[in-house]
């Protein structure tokens, strides 16, 4: 019994590549015989459906995805294409727009050039650039790139804007310097529109921070100087020809002497932002010589009437 247990107990012991090839045959013998008993397919249809078709719908969906990132990224791509065009496009009107703020600029620069030329159209002036200027935030002493060849001199008064700007200290072919109003050595005779009362206005750049200069030595011995006076140069000047407007009164106290008064002025020229300006080419000594001229000629003509 014993050997008969041994005689049917065996293994099967096959190699891969033996397995597959049984398995190939059997399924070429399958279809072999398929074809020629002429059985129905179905059965393998239904197989094939159940295995190909969940793996065909795969396939589509996967390609379907493939298909929308492609989609997306080819849209971020044009969206980030218009973004740049955009950008383009937004520094190109930036820069129109600045050029317009700067033509604006301009005109009003030069609006009010044209106002004062009006404004002073007795005195005989030549418009002029600032060019340089000395260090800090203020043009207290600057160079215009007007000189002697356009009839610029030394003492000629400077205005800007709606008012004094300042006095020119040198002169060459082509350019010239000017110590303004503000600068701290400057001081200018000058007096109240209203009562011709004299005063001396002082440059302080300390003051010009708050857009003042500082006026002394007032003699208004009535007191009808009050806050909002205009301050224009004074008559009796040496240097500056008469009525040249300073500023208006925005502080003003007693001296301690009780005969004078001192205050402050507030100026209408922007000291910090100084471009044009209009040089007066006669000077106040000018003014006084033809003025004896002309009494001197008076004079002679009354006497030939005699």
């Amino acid at each position: 019994m014993k050997k008969l247990k041994k005689k049917f107990h065996f293994r099967i012991n096959l190699k891969s590549k033996h397995l597959l090839a049984i398995m190939t045959i059997f399924c070429l013998c399958c279809i072999v015989a398929t074809f020629a008993s002429g059985v129905t397919s179905a059965p393998l249809q239904e197989a094939a459906g159940i295995i190909v078709v969940p793996f065909e719908k795969s396939i589509n969906k996967i390609g379907s995805v493939i298909t929308s990132v492609r989609d997306s990224f080819q849209d971020k791509q044009d969206l980030l294409l218009e973004n740049e065009e955009l950008k383009a496009e937004i520094d190109s009107l930036t820069s129109q727009n600045n050029r317009l703020i700067q033509d604006q600029s301009e005109y009003i620069r030069l609006k009010e050039l044209y106002k004062l030329d009006e404004e002073y159209s007795e005195y005989p002036k030549v418009a002029a650039k600032i060019i340089s200027k000395d260090p800090g935030n203020w043009y207290d002493t600057f160079m215009i790139n007007k000189g002697s060849k356009d009839g610029i001199r030394v003492d000629n008064n400077v205005i800007a804007g709606k008012g004094l700007v300042g006095i020119v200290t040198e002169v060459g072919s082509s350019w010239a310097t000017v110590r303004s109003i503000i600068d701290d050595s400057s001081s200018v005779s000058a007096m109240t529109v209203s009562t011709s009362d004299n005063c001396v206005v002082q440059g302080d750049l300390e003051l010009i921070d708050e857009g003042k200069l500082r006026f002394e030595q007032l003699y208004d011995q009535e007191d009808k100087v009050t806050v909002g006076e205009r301050i224009v140069t004074s008559n009796i000047s040496d240097k500056y020809v008469e009525g040249l407007f300073i500023g208006y009164v925005n502080e003003i106290e007693q001296d301690s002497n009780n005969l004078t008064k001192t205050g402050t002025i507030v100026t209408p020229v922007d000291f910090q932002h100084l471009k044009d300006v209009f040089v007066i080419t006669v000077n106040k000594q000018d003014a006084v010589t033809r003025g004896d001229d002309s009494e001197s000629d008076s004079q002679e003509g009354g006497a030939d009437e005699e």
